[in-house]
């Protein structure tokens, strides 16, 4: 498959592209001239800057440029894989030699070998993920400047900064195969980040605030950045104990999507084959109450993970994962798939766009139905068992009375059984975080465990 061509001026960014694009089929065609029976080749072309300022003062001013070709043969059910950073075809050559050789080493697996040829994307779209920001590094500094300005001069309280950073940063990427298959996409990311320090000595808190695009013009301003990192700093400041026992938490957006990365590698291919899951078995249960629902959505314009074809070639679809609340699929790319004796959903490489239907206003309306309980602004700690499904993260957050934000509350821990808090979430806010390819907002888990300092 060969993408359509627009009447439009090539930029540099389609001309490198043409370039990875012959580059991968010479290797796929080198590796079958080698007697390798398939062959497939992953060429990318990454660079960056990022700036990073403290105090006033430049910290670092870091440019990136990452370029390198990934090719894995087939002989049969033996596979083998080999890479360069050196794009002269002379040296992929060698490289393509490299993986033949190891190819013979290695063990043959029935689950090895491309994707079906017929589940191939057959279109190549724009999803208008590709806006360069032509900026430079004296105007990212100046940037990181502002935004950590404007947040140490709002309230005398703020004491310190963490700093303040600036990157931008462009991805272009080719996947091409011996079915013929020549997949291309493009990429760009920007952030302006600031982190502050409240009050002083044991009273010290901390807090931050970022913004993340892929459009440099949907980008919040330095200075508001800056005004969002103080505030958030600012409304932690003596913070009390929370009580022990169980009670309602709710999850704001930026660290609601952390359990709905939890349901996703739950069910993964990867920890379904290894029987590494608190989910095996689990397709067509009910996992969430009824009337939840998450889409994967990977053709929306300008969606974060957009594509039309995932890791392996294979045409990415619209599709349920859970459908009022009932677990509609696994989350399989083709070598996981031929693993478990099931096909593959067009997710190697991972998820794309994932959202969560709502339903509930946001998270002023959701903290008045709570009544009391923990709004939890902060995870920290890996306490989560994948296999068991046992929940345990230190938090923080704040302390929910008469359905209002009563005070602030650190140094907590939050356990529970995944499988249990799922079906315990009893509402799911419209306020989402757009700085995710995970939409969903906050969200409430009706009763967990909550243990204050000292517990």
């Amino acid at each position: 498959m060969n993408p359509s061509t627009s009447a439009a001026p090539r930029s540099d960014a389609d001309t490198t592209l043409d370039r990875l694009a012959e580059l991968s089929v010479l290797a796929v065609a080198e590796a079958r001239r080698l007697g390798a029976s398939q062959a497939e080749a992953s060429a990318h072309d990454q660079c960056g800057l990022e700036v990073n300022v403290r105090v006033g003062e430049v910290e670092s001013v870091e440019r990136t440029r990452d370029r390198g070709i990934a090719v894995t043969v087939y002989f049969g059910q033996r596979k083998a894989h080999a890479s360069t950073a050196d794009l002269k075809p002379e040296s992929l050559r060698r490289t393509v030699e490299m993986a033949c050789a190891i190819a013979k080493h290695t063990e043959a697996d029935a689950a090895n070998g491309l994707a079906d040829e017929a589940r191939m994307a057959r279109s190549s779209r724009d999803f208008e993920q590709w806006h360069p920001w032509a900026i430079e590094a004296d105007a990212a500094v100046a940037l990181a400047l502002e935004a950590e300005a404007a947040g140490r001069g709002l309230d005398a309280r703020i004491s310190n900064s963490e700093g303040a950073s600036v990157s931008t940063n462009e991805g272009l990427s080719v996947y091409a195969n011996s079915h013929g298959f020549i997949g291309r996409e493009k990429n760009t990311s920007h952030s302006i980040s600031a982190a502050l320090i409240a009050g002083g000595g044991d009273a010290m808190q901390g807090g931050h605030w970022y913004t993340a695009a892929l459009r440099a013009e949907a980008l919040e301003s330095a200075v508001e950045v800056g005004h969002k990192a103080a505030l958030r700093t600012l409304e932690k400041l003596d913070p009390r104990p929370a009580p022990t026992g169980e009670f309602p938490v709710l999850f704001a957006p930026e660290v609601a999507r952390s359990l709905i990365a939890h349901l996703v590698g739950a069910v993964s291919g990867g920890a379904l084959y290894r029987k590494a899951s608190f989910l095996l078995g689990a397709q067509g249960q009910r996992l969430f109450p009824e009337g939840f629902r998450i889409v994967e959505r990977p053709h929306l314009k300008g969606g974060w993970r957009s594509g039309d074809f995932d890791a392996d070639g294979v045409a990415t679809r619209e599709s349920a994962l859970i459908e009022d609340g009932v677990l509609q699929r696994y989350v399989l790319g083709t070598y996981s798939a031929r693993r478990l004796g099931l096909e593959s959903t067009g997710n190697a490489g991972g998820v794309h766009n994932l959202e969560v239907a709502a339903n509930a206003e946001g998270l002023a309306s959701m903290l008045k139905g709570m009544r009391r309980g923990l709004l939890v602004t902060e995870l920290m700690g890996q306490g989560v068992n994948t296999v068991t499904g046992d929940y345990s993260r230190g938090a923080a957050g704040f302390w929910v009375e008469d359905g209002a934000i009563a005070y602030p509350v650190d140094e907590l821990t939050i356990a529970g059984k995944l499988r249990e808090m799922f079906l315990a979430i009893e509402a799911v806010g419209a306020d989402i975080d757009p700085r995710s390819a995970t939409a969903v907002g906050s969200l409430l888990v009706g009763r967990m465990t909550v243990a204050g300092a000292g517990a």
